[in-house]
This record gives structure tokens, sequence and C-alpha cells, in this order.
């Protein structure tokens, strides 16, 4: 399906192109003392010094989650590395290994300029972020028409989604101590005004395949809708329909293309010296992308062809693998998706999230807290949710430390974080999820993996 792979690509790498940042945050940090970022997770939280960061690598966020792991897509074959087409490779083997829903997300967040300080009774934070994420979610009937070709001669794929966003956020935040009215209450808010940079946005929401050996027919329905300075579809003739079809993007420049708004809000409440509880709703708001493109299938639209000859065997000069790289190269063509040219802005909710926690300082030892996070993105097709439980340990003023481990919708996962923040520097590294066997090429076989590292100047 080349139409699917095109665009899926162009999605990830349209993240790539918006300066490689999104809403990502290091939950392995959200009871580490000594780590000056806790405010993002919950804006009631307040340093205890006041911080500058070190332009663009004060706050280096790097995340990848879902449930579509290398091991669904390549397979060892006689010692050799193997795509899952591979016909040595069983379709049993694959398809077990294979989701309804299949999701990977990319989400990186770069903090260009941060800073806190205490004043007006409370603590204050200025921060600018540059922000975007990219994330695909595949079918499973998807691979199995890859892998099985016409041993079914009906496919459902549809509900294949795509999408990539990418902004510039400008946000300040107030943090104040409330235990004048209520005893251990602590509230905080963080206001964000928004620079949208780039929004693609590819719903593919049905694609009935009928294959055989004699003829080929799709009932396809797409809308893509891509929001980026300059960009323009291409289009080519069809002789097949005598029509103008969408057959690639043209893309020249980036640059400010829409606007937003968004609000923190957290409050945090101390029961006693060993119970602490906190919570917080973040990205409350919405951003708005102008100059959208549009292209469309307008509605179902009926495709049909004799031009590929399919025969299940796998040794015939007409086999599918064989015809399959033909007609992909087709695809576009096949698919006649319209440029229906300007539609006016497209406007999305932020992705919201909610965080509920709860820390336990041990008492016979006060420099070891056990801490319980549950944060939950809400993202349509992309929501998901995770528990983290945390062990962190501050034996001296300059160094604290944790471990801790998470369960949710992408699975188990192990993290860690390690800060050092002497007087005047302050330097952390840390991981949600660390990587488990690699593949030979360096690259992780699990596809969530999660890193935070920072240099920052307290004062």
């Amino acid at each position: 399906m080349k139409t699917y792979i095109k665009y899926t690509g162009a999605a990830l790498l349209a993240a790539c192109a918006f300066c490689g940042a999104s809403a990502q945050n290091t939950y392995s940090g959200y009871f580490l003392e000594g780590y000056d970022y806790r405010y993002q997770m919950n804006p009631a939280f307040a340093n205890e010094n006041n911080f500058v960061a070190l332009p663009a690598l004060g706050n280096l966020n790097i995340g990848v989650q879902g449930n579509l792991h290398l091991t669904t897509l390549l397979y060892n074959v006689d010692g050799k590395t193997c795509l899952f087409t591979n016909p040595d490779v069983s379709v049993g083997s694959v398809m077990d290994n294979v989701s309804s829903h299949n999701k990977l997300g990319f989400d990186t967040k770069i903090g260009v300029l941060s800073g806190g300080f205490k004043a007006w009774g409370g603590y204050n934070t200025v921060s600018i972020n540059a922000v975007a994420s990219a994330h695909v979610d595949l079918p499973g009937s998807l691979f199995s028409l890859l892998k099985e070709g016409i041993s079914n001669k009906t496919y459902d794929i549809s509900d294949l989604r795509a999408s990539a966003r990418g902004y510039v956020e400008m946000a300040f935040g107030h943090s104040r101590d409330l235990s004048k009215w209520v005893p251990g209450l602590r509230a905080g808010a963080t206001l964000k005004f928004l620079l949208g940079m780039g929004s693609l946005d590819a719903r593919f929401n049905k694609a009935h395949l009928t294959l055989g050996e004699d003829g080929w027919t799709a009932v396809t329905n797409a809308d893509i809708y891509a929001s980026v300075p300059d960009l323009k579809f291409k289009t080519e003739y069809s002789d097949k329909t005598g029509r103008d079809y969408v057959s690639g993007i043209d893309m020249n420049s980036f640059g400010v293309n829409g606007f937003g708004l968004g609000l923190d809000l957290g409050a945090s409440y101390k029961l006693n010296d060993d119970w602490e509880f906190s919570a917080a709703i973040l990205d409350i708001g919405f951003i708005s992308y102008g100059d959208t493109q549009l292209a469309s299938t307008q509605g179902d639209r009926i495709v049909e062809t004799n031009k590929y000859i399919f025969n299940p065997n796998d040794d015939a000069d007409n086999s599918f693998s064989k015809e399959w790289k033909k007609m992909r190269d087709d695809m576009l063509e096949l698919y006649q998706l319209d440029n229906v040219g300007k539609v006016g802005a497209q406007t999305y909710s932020l992705r919201t999230t909610l965080n509920f926690a709860a820390q336990y300082t041990f008492p016979l030892y006060r420099n070891l807290k056990f801490g319980l996070v549950n944060s939950t993105r809400i993202a349509g097709p992309f929501t998901c949710t995770q528990f983290r439980l945390s062990a962190n340990v501050a034996p001296v003023k300059v160094f604290s430390a944790n471990a801790n481990f998470a369960l949710g919708t992408y699975g188990a996962s192990f993290g860690w974080m390690l800060s050092v923040h002497p007087k005047y520097f302050s330097l952390f590294l840390g991981m949600d999820h660390t990587p488990g066997k690699l593949a030979k090429q360096g690259v992780p076989l699990n596809s969530n993996l999660e890193v935070n590292f920072g240099i920052n100047f307290p004062f």
C-alpha cells in the first residue's frame, strides 16, 4: 500500500522537520529532589533555588512509545535478518505479534530557554519550548494483506491514522503556598501561548479490498489535511480515469502557521511529615493551524482494474509478491485523491494529561521516599495511561537518584534518573523506558524508549 506508506512516512518526517519536539515529560523525575523541571508535570511544584537553563540543553526530551515493535517487522531466518514479508517467515509467527491496532508515537521536547525565580509571593517559571509529535495507528489487517497475499479474498483496511504536530510554546507559571488558608496546600498554574509551525493529519477512513486472480477492486475513503506554509499537493493526469489525482507533496519552507492557548493547573497537599499528595491537569486548550490544504476522495470511491493478475503460487511469474511490487507503484494513481485546495483553518485540542500522585517518606531514613504516579494522556486513538512506582534517595545535598517501574497501555518498563546539583550547577540524566535487547545495528527491539537530559545553573 504505497499510499499508506508514503503518507505515514510523511507524517513522521514532518515531526522531525518541526524542530523535533513535543509535549513530553519524564515521569522518572516526578518525585526527585534536584530535578529542575518537576513543575512541568505539576505547576504547583517549586524549586528550592532560582535557576536558568543552558539554551537548547536545559531540558531535552526524546521519546518513542507504542505497541508496534521492531520484533513485529524483522525476523531471523537462517542467521539473516529479514522483513516480515519474507516467505520463509511463517504467517502465524507474524500475525501472533500483530495487534488489531498497531501504534507508534514519536515525542520530543526541546527547552530552548527556561528559568525559574522567587518573586510576587511564590515561585515563577518562564520557558520557551519547541514542541512536536508524530503518531501512526496501523490496522492489523494491513499486515495480514502484506503477509498473506491472496490467501484471503477480502480485506478491510480501515481506520488507519497518521498525524504530526509542530509548534513553539511560550509558558509562564506561578506557584504559591496556600497554607495560610489550608494547612499543607500549595497550588500553581501555567499559561501557554502557542505558535503553530505545521500539522499533518491523514485519515484513511475506509479501504475495503477485494483481491482475486482476475481482478482487483477497492472501495476507499480518505482525507489528508496538511497545514504547512507553502505546501502544495502535486498532481498528475491519469490515463485510466481521465482526471488529475494527487501524486505527492511539494514543501519548500516552514514558518508560523497558527496559534493556540494552553493552561496547566496543579495542587499538592502535605498531609503530615510522611505523606504528600498531588494532582494536575496539563495542556487544557487548543491550537489552530491556518493555510490548510486538503487531499480527499470526497466520499467513497470505487477503483477497479484487471491490470494485476494474482497467482497464489509463489514461484509463478505473476505471483502475489511480484504483482504487488507493480501494483504499489501505481497505488497513488489507483487511489485517486482529489486536490481540493485550501479549506480554511483546522483546530485541534491539545493532548490533555491528568496526573495523580502520592509520596511517602520512609520514617527510618528521611532521605528515602517512595512515590506512585498515574499519568493519563487523552489523545483520541492515541490515548494512553501508566502507573509508575519509584524509590527516590538523596543521600547527600548535591546528589539524588531513583529507580522506578511502570505498567501501562504499552506494557511494562524500567526507568531511572540521576541528578547532580552542586552550587551553581545542575545536571540530570534519566530514562522512563530503558531499552532492553538491541538489534545488531544497536536499535532497540522494543519501541518504547524515553530519554531526558539537561544542564542548568541554579543560583
